[in-house]
């Protein structure tokens, strides 16, 4: 709180005659990036012109979300503040579960996917993936890799494990603007 108080210019008092404790705070954050989220995740779908394109299109979302934050975040978010911990695990279990889902059906539709993937089995599995860089990530060395750039990594992998031929032209491509993009980021 002390840090809040500093950072917006004012005092601690201010900020709890607008909130009544810190999980209030937290819990209003939490829910603004979920809600933040859920629209950028139904904007990678619309933007998008095929399904390999969405998941590249949330990679760059995730690249710029997850490069500012401390990945202390989930751990504090766990262990001290579990409404907003729990909301969170709800809305990756049921939002982001939907839209993985529906990506995988639209990207054997459009051809792009290995038809004989059970939906329901991949999309609990990057489901898992995704929970274990979030609540697990003591599993990789966040000192030498950002949280990011193991996320990333692990979707450029999933991708390279569901796409088809075609798919995977598609990846190269993409992946090739996506890295283009993560270099002009740097030089800005």
């Amino acid at each position: 709180m002390d840090d809040i108080a500093k950072h917006l210019g004012i005092s601690k008092k201010t900020i709890y005659q607008n909130f009544k404790d810190k999980n209030e705070l937290i819990n209003i954050l939490i829910h603004d990036r979920i809600v933040n989220q859920d629209l950028q995740m139904n904007k990678c779908f619309v933007e998008s012109e095929n399904a390999v394109q969405e998941v590249f299109f949330s990679m760059q979302d995730m690249d710029y979300f997850l490069a500012t934050m401390n990945p202390m975040l989930f751990y504090d978010l766990q262990k001290y503040h579990q409404q907003a911990w729990q909301n969170f695990v709800a809305f990756k279990e049921k939002e982001i579960g939907k839209t993985i889902m529906a990506n995988l059906e639209r990207g054997k539709k459009e051809g792009l996917y290995r038809e004989e993937l059970n939906t329901e089995i991949i999309t609990r599995l990057r489901l898992d993936q995704v929970e274990v860089v979030f609540s697990q990530n003591e599993h990789y060395d966040t000192k030498k890799n950002s949280l990011a750039s193991i996320m990333i990594e692990i979707t450029r992998h999933f991708l390279y494990g569901i796409c088809n031929k075609e798919g995977v032209k598609l990846i190269h491509k993409y992946d090739a603007e996506f890295l283009s993009k993560q270099e002009n980021a740097k030089i800005i």
